[in-house]
């Protein structure tokens, strides 16, 4: 602490609430009168103020018992207090422990263990969260090139609206609901440039984003996520084998072989195990699982033709093959009716589902932060205000990125754990012959 205005005077050591509290006595000098700069003050008394300060261990508070003068000036006959930057005006919290408490709130951690280890009420901590709200208002004249929209569980499990930029990563926008209305009312703020700016959007099937984007952003493509179009596709097939599998007989052996490895089929066929067979007591016998897959989907033709375009629309996306796509969404084979319910949803939004395929966006980074959000409000027990949660996301999202960027510290860990190996290597071999005598532990960290 090096204010100059400060005087310490003496400490000593006091019982509070079951707590060994240390305190500081100290006296705030003022040197000069705030409003005409004259020396000539006439004192009269000082104000008490307890500080509750930073200390090393959470146990042991310290406190400072702050005396501020209070003077009049002869001059000007104007009564002052002395202020300084140790605390704010009428507050007993130290700046430097607000700070702490801040840089605290960037971690993933509950506002109940903050409050515990600087030794202040959880209500300071939700001020100093609150604090800090007004620092993440967007401007409404830029916007990305690249968007992706998505929306998560929040406040009293609602659906928010969040929007990421398909580059950098980092938030554009949070919003507390994901209705139209409030969106096309949001999108319409920016400029007609930054709107025209957006070349593509990236989503999920949800229809009316669609609309807003075709509304608000005049030059932007529609691009579907890939992981939504393979889902959808997956879970059309894994209806139909459920379908297909209780048509059997319980203690039949195509039952069986539909039931109890349904993993299997739901994995690319290249992953599949097709050298090495193993016995399974489901259906007594020896295969292989490309030989379980196959002899499975053979029970009926719809699911056959299912299983094979399933394959060949992974592939297909995987490859970036638009012309092979295309043709696999216009299929006309037998493959049962949720699997052709799914390929007229593809079909209807087709030019956004071959988009999908060709570029190389997608809201694989918007599904990383969502997780991200969860884990936010797992450690919190949930939030019951908007502003507290987005505020939380927000400060937690720059240390995110702040840690992203120091990529030189993963060499520096490795060649300190390898030094650290080498070292006890070295102590058990002398051990392990009898041979221990005093090492220089201090000298040998010291050349590594």
């Amino acid at each position: 602490m090096k204010e100059k205005n400060i005087v310490f005077k003496d400490y000593f050591y006091k019982m509070v609430q079951m707590k060994k509290h240390k305190i500081y006595e100290a006296e705030l000098i003022q040197p000069a009168c705030p409003y005409c700069g004259s020396l000539a003050l006439l004192h009269n008394g000082h104000l008490i103020t307890n500080i509750r300060y930073l200390t090393a261990n959470a146990s042991h508070p310290a406190t400072i018992r702050l005396a501020k003068q209070r003077v009049r000036c002869r001059d000007c006959s104007r009564w002052s207090m002395a202020q300084s930057e140790l605390a704010s005006k009428y507050c007993s919290i130290s700046n430097a422990s607000k700070l702490k408490i801040l840089s605290a709130l960037t971690e993933d951690r509950s506002m109940t263990s903050i409050a515990r280890e600087n030794n202040v009420s959880i209500n300071t901590v939700q001020r100093v969260l609150g604090s800090c709200s007004h620092r993440f208002l967007d401007s409404y004249e830029y916007l990305p090139a690249h968007l992706a929209f998505d929306e998560f569980k929040g406040v009293d499990r609602q659906l928010h609206f969040i929007c990421l930029d398909g580059d950098s990563h980092q938030v554009v926008q949070i919003l507390r609901t994901r209705y139209k209305k409030t969106l096309l009312k949001h999108f319409g703020r920016f400029s007609p440039q930054a709107r025209a700016n957006v070349k593509t959007v990236t989503m999920d099937l949800n229809f009316y984003y669609q609309d807003i984007v075709r509304a608000c952003f005049p030059n932007a493509q529609i691009v579907i996520d890939r992981f939504h179009m393979i889902q959808m596709l997956t879970r059309s097939f894994n209806s139909l084998r459920v379908k297909v599998m209780k048509t059997f007989d319980k203690r039949s052996r195509q039952y069986q072989l539909l039931k109890s490895p349904w993993k299997l089929y739901l994995k690319k066929y290249d992953e599949l195990e097709k050298i090495h067979p193993r016995y399974n007591w489901h259906y007594k016998d020896c295969l292989t699982q490309a030989q379980v897959v196959m002899e499975g989907i053979s029970a009926n033709t719809a699911l056959e033709n299912s299983y094979n375009l399933m394959q060949s629309f992974i592939q297909a996306i995987q490859t970036n093959n638009t012309q092979e796509l295309k043709s696999l969404i216009t299929s006309k084979d037998s493959i049962g009716t949720l699997m052709h319910k799914t390929l007229l949803t593809f079909k209807y939004n087709l030019k956004a589902v071959l988009n999908g395929a060709a570029l190389p966006y997608s809201n694989g980074c918007l599904e990383g932060f969502n997780r991200k959000i969860k884990q936010i409000e797992r450690t919190a027990f949930g939030y019951s205000n908007f502003i507290n949660l987005l505020t939380r996301i927000r400060l937690e999202e720059d240390l995110y990125k702040e840690k992203k960027r120091s990529s030189n510290s993963r060499g520096y860990k490795k060649i300190a754990i390898a030094s650290v190996h080498k070292l006890i290597r070295t102590m058990f071999a002398l051990i392990k012959h009898d041979q221990l005598y005093d090492y220089n532990v201090a000298t040998h960290n010291q050349r590594l």
